[in-house]
């Protein structure tokens, strides 16, 4: 019996940098992507009930809207920070001076 040759591949693990599409960044695609699918369902709601020129119009508010705040989002960062703002005074647990 012949033996099998071991065959290796090289495995890419990436960068470590996020996933980037038209300028949006990891979990803001999916923002970006849910708001153009939240505004077209109820864009199309609204034109199937209301008029349509209601409907395209709140369909184009929406998208708009929806990358406006997923891009001021994506200023932010792509982790949720928290910024503590003023001054705090930690009391030390060691006693100066000689030990009694």
């Amino acid at each position: 019996m012949a033996v099998a040759e071991r065959k290796t591949f090289s495995v890419y693990k990436g960068l470590q940098k996020p996933l980037v599409f038209k300028a949006f960044k990891g979990k803001f695609i999916f923002w970006g992507v849910g708001s153009v699918l939240g505004s077209v369902i109820i864009g199309g709601l609204l034109m199937a009930l209301v008029s349509s020129i209601i409907g395209g119009l709140a369909m184009v508010a929406g998208i708009i809207g929806g990358f406006l705040i997923t891009a001021s989002q994506q200023k932010k960062g792509l982790f949720n920070k928290t910024k503590h703002n003023g001054i705090y005074i930690i009391a030390s647990v060691y006693k100066h001076g000689k030990a009694k």
